[in-house]
């Protein structure tokens, strides 16, 4: 065990421990007055759903044996067996494995969450639970297994870095698929109005800061490659976000607070499966493309007439989705072993092809199923009420102050 890569990785976990209420103060922010707390709830709830299922099978599943390089052993570590504080050899051989199993479980906590600004004041508490406990299981944690835990994606040569595909994509797919079920809001004002924008700037601050953990800590130890990856980071993060701002004034004419801080978003999104591949020379590249990619997909999904509430496939699903196929055009083999290629080229485009789809289509039929079975929506009342006040018995602000 190395102390000062223990150090490192301990630093790291917080980080992007902190992202999930950093999320949550942004999406809630964005939200419109009446369903803050609500929409905010969804990602503080996941830390402790998800922990529960990552500590009973979820963690052997994603990381334990490999069968057939589909999933891991649910036996496997089920209940922190055989996890404590000597390194595995097979991960992150540097570090306790309890601290290798935190890391991972920081980045299943914050996926669910991530989709939830695509669906927002359209699933009740009792179908986001639902989706939560399932989703996670038949589709996080397989693809983390493939991906990551030696499953066949890994073995064919597909690689994240530190979760464009294993998160991002999957959480921007399946908020597509979750907006098909749900469908549009019934208000005839559809348009999200942010509530607090200095919300939305407080979470967006927290993001960039545990971004530098969601991307370095993927090297796994301190050292040079946790280096390139911290500094693609902010470069992925700059470039995104001036890149943003040049083409919100181009094709729209204005340039408005949002735009800086979903454009800062967006490329920290695409930067996140390269940012241990790639050289930071090329990292101002990558956040021009996630600039222009993931601004032309909200206007597709708009000019579609998709209820894409907060732009969660559009930046997140379309900003991983690009992220991972720029593996093969930009990686340098000298960085982490990985070199652009026509071959690894195909590779990243099968692989992140095959995610988005699986999580698209197991999402439309969790979804489905559920509300065949149950209601998952709440009624067009208690959104005119508000989720926070109809579901919660809460406010966020004194609303007739606020209206008068």
């Amino acid at each position: 065990m190395n102390y000062g890569d223990t150090t490192f990785m301990m630093l790291a976990t917080a980080m992007v421990c902190l992202m999930t209420p950093g999320l949550a103060f942004f999406y809630g922010g964005l939200a419109r007055k009446r369903s803050v707390l609500y929409i905010m709830m969804q990602s503080f709830i996941s830390m402790g759903i998800v922990t529960i299922i990552w500590m009973y099978g979820g963690f052997g599943l994603a990381f334990g044996k490999d069968h057939g390089g589909v999933i891991g052993s649910i036996s496997d570590y089920f209940g922190l067996a055989h996890v404590g504080l000597v390194p595995s050899n097979v991960h992150a051989a540097s570090i306790p494995f309890i601290l290798f199993f935190a890391f991972q479980l920081m980045f299943c906590v914050i996926t669910v969450p991530l989709m939830s600004g695509a669906f927002a004041e359209r699933l009740n508490m009792k179908g986001y639970i639902w989706l939560l406990i399932i989703w996670t299981i038949i589709v996080y944690i397989p693809v983390s297994h493939w991906i990551w835990g030696s499953g066949f994606l890994s073995k064919i040569g597909f690689v994240d870095f530190a979760g464009g595909t294993v998160i991002h994509t999957t959480a921007g797919f399946a908020a597509l698929a979750a907006i098909f079920v749900l469908g549009r809001r019934h208000q005839k004002d559809i348009s999200m109005k942010p509530s607090n924008l200095m919300a939305a700037a407080i979470g967006t601050g927290l993001l960039w800061f545990g971004w530098f953990g969601f991307n370095s800590g993927g090297a796994l130890k301190a050292g040079s490659l946790a280096a390139i990856a911290f500094s693609n980071t902010f470069i992925g993060l700059a470039s995104g976000m001036v890149t943003w701002m040049i083409y919100a004034k181009l094709v729209r004419g204005k340039v408005d607070f949002v735009d800086v801080l979903t454009g800062s978003v967006a490329g920290l999104a695409t930067i996140t499966p390269c940012a241990g591949y790639i050289h930071p020379q090329l990292a101002i590249l990558v956040g021009i493309i996630a600039g222009i990619i993931c601004n032309l997909a909200l206007s597709l999904q708009e000019s579609r007439g998709w209820d894409d509430a907060l732009g969660v496939w559009g930046v997140h699903g379309i900003g991983g989705f690009t992220g991972s196929i720029l593996i093969g055009i930009f990686a340098d083999k000298a960085v982490n072993g990985v070199s652009a290629s026509w071959h690894q080229f195909w590779i990243q485009v099968f692989g992140v092809i095959l995610v988005a789809i699986y999580s698209f289509v197991i999402t439309f039929i969790i979804l489905k199923i559920l509300g065949a079975i149950t209601n998952i929506e709440p009624s067009d009342e208690e959104i005119a009420n508000g989720l926070d006040a109809s579901l919660l018995e809460e406010t966020t602000y004194d609303l007739e102050k606020l209206n008068n």
